[in-house]
C-alpha cells in the first residue's frame, strides 16, 4: 500500500509590524521660582516702596471704627474671622451705650449678643468681651494696658490684637500681620515666612523706622484693594516694577 505523504501547509506571512510612533516630548511648564531663590530686596528698593505708599496715602487709617482704646480693643477682638465693615455695622450702636469696660459689664453678655449677632462667632466673642472688660477693671484700673504681654493676657486677644492696639491707640511701631499683610509679605518677597510671626519679624527687620508707624496700614490696604488673593490687580499696583512675584501680570 502506497504511503500518503502530506505536504505541510504553507505558513502565512507575518503581518508587517507597525512602526511605533515617535514620542512627542511635551513642553515642560516653566518652574516657579521659590521666594527664597528670588533676588533679595535692597534697602533702597524697600525705601522706595514705602516712599510711594506714603506719597499716595500720607496718613492711612485703620478701617475699624472706635472712639477710644477700649472700643478699639473690642472692635479688633470682634473682627477675628469677620470683615471690618461687618464689625462697624454692629458696633456703631453698641459703642454709643458701652464705650468703657464698666458700661460693657453693665450691658451684660445677653444684651451684648443682640448687638453683635450679625458677626461670626458672636456668642464666643460676647463672652470674651465681657470677660476682658472684667479683667481690665480688676487688674488694670479700667484702662487698656500698654504692653503686648498684658494685652495678650486678655480673653480673646492675641498677638495681632495687641499689635493693632499698641500701634493705633498708643503710636507704637508694631507690625500687625493679618491675612492681607501675610499675603503681601510672601507674594512680593518683602518678608517671606511660613507663619505670621515670621512675616512680622521679617518686616520689622527690613522696613526703615521712619515708615513703621503706618507700615502695617499701608500693607493691609495694599493687600485688601490691590494685591488681592485671587486676582491681584498688578496693572494698577504702585510697586509692580519692584515686586518679586514671578506670576505678576505686568
Amino acid at each position: 500500500m502506497a504511503k500518503i505523504i502530506r505536504k505541510p501547509a504553507p505558513r502565512k506571512a507575518a503581518a508587517p509590524k507597525k512602526k511605533a510612533k515617535a514620542a512627542v516630548a511635551k513642553p515642560k511648564a516653566p518652574a516657579k521660582k521659590s521666594l527664597k531663590a528670588m533676588k533679595p530686596w535692597t534697602p533702597a528698593e524697600i525705601r522706595e516702596v514705602f516712599t510711594r505708599f506714603r506719597a499716595a496715602n500720607p496718613e492711612p487709617r485703620g478701617e475699624l471704627e472706635h472712639v477710644n482704646p477700649f472700643t478699639l480693643l473690642v472692635a479688633v477682638v470682634l473682627s477675628a474671622q469677620a470683615t471690618d465693615a461687618g464689625v462697624n455695622k454692629a458696633t456703631r450702636a453698641l459703642f454709643e451705650i458701652a464705650d468703657t469696660p464698666q458700661k460693657m459689664l453693665d450691658l451684660g453678655e445677653e444684651r451684648l449678643r443682640d448687638y453683635i449677632k450679625t458677626i461670626g462667632l458672636y456668642r464666643t466673642k460676647a463672652k470674651n468681651v465681657i470677660a476682658l472688660s472684667a479683667k481690665l477693671l480688676r487688674d488694670f484700673g479700667g484702662e487698656v494696658p500698654r504692653t503686648r504681654a498684658e494685652i495678650e493676657s486678655l480673653p480673646g486677644a492675641g498677638r495681632k490684637t495687641a499689635n493693632v492696639v499698641l500701634n493705633m491707640a498708643f503710636g507704637e511701631h508694631t507690625m500687625a500681620v493679618d491675612t492681607h499683610v501675610f499675603r503681601v509679605g510672601n507674594r512680593t518677597g518683602l518678608a517671606p515666612g511660613k507663619t505670621p510671626l515670621d512675616v512680622e519679624l521679617g518686616l520689622e527687620k527690613v522696613i526703615p523706622a521712619e515708615f513703621m508707624l503706618h507700615a502695617h496700614h499701608w500693607l493691609i490696604l495694599h493687600g485688601r484693594y490691590t494685591c488681592l488673593a485671587r486676582k491681584p490687580r498688578c496693572e494698577v499696583c504702585l510697586i509692580n516694577d519692584l515686586c518679586r512675584w514671578p506670576e505678576k501680570t505686568v
